[in-house]
């Protein structure tokens, strides 16, 4: 990895019980959501099962005990060469301070390990900082049959209504740790 941590922040892999600190640091940080109905939609975007089994290609971040940033990945089952970025989230007082790329880089790191030779994420087609981020970090987004300011969409992708920008990004044939 060539990004440093910054010395406040510890890493580890996730716990079981870092599901209810997520959801409480997405509620913070993205307030937007707000109510019963915005709880729901935290706890569909980051169910407590990838906690319970995604832990070890998952990446917690931490300053003074709380929840500062997090990864939650996977290496596909179906599809052996690939894995996938599933959520990230960065405490808003961290952001453009290089702990999202830290983090990206880190499940790059643990993709090749696993002989794993793409990465694959999602955004919304209205999240242009998602798509900025994704593209500084290598990422090419998929081409779709429709397109929202410039970007290629792909509609209908989580259900009707629910289009996403698709990302690929090519790791190399040959994994490396």
């Amino acid at each position: 990895m060539t990004r440093k941590l910054p010395g406040y922040l510890t890493a580890r892999e996730p716990v079981e019980a870092d599901h209810a600190k997520v959801t409480v640091a997405l509620s913070t940080w993205w307030g937007g959501l707000g109510g019963a109905a915005g709880e729901q939609q935290r706890a569909l975007l980051v169910p407590r099962l990838m906690f319970q089994h995604f832990a070890t290609s998952s990446t917690v971040l931490e300053r003074d005990g709380r929840i500062a940033a997090f990864l939650i990945g996977f290496l596909s089952q179906s599809r052996p060469r690939e894995s996938y970025i599933h959520f990230v989230g960065v405490d808003p007082a961290l952001r453009g301070l290089g702990v999202g790329g830290w983090l990206y880089e880190r499940f790059f790191a643990h993709s090749r390990a696993n002989g794993r030779t793409v990465v694959r994420a999602i955004t919304s087609p209205t999240n242009a900082g998602s798509h900025a981020f994704h593209t500084r970090m290598g990422f090419l987004t998929e081409p779709g049959p429709a397109e929202f300011e410039g970007r290629p969409v792909q509609p209908d992708y989580d259900g009707p209504g629910l289009d996403r920008l698709s990302f690929r990004l090519d790791l190399g044939d040959s994994p490396t740790p």
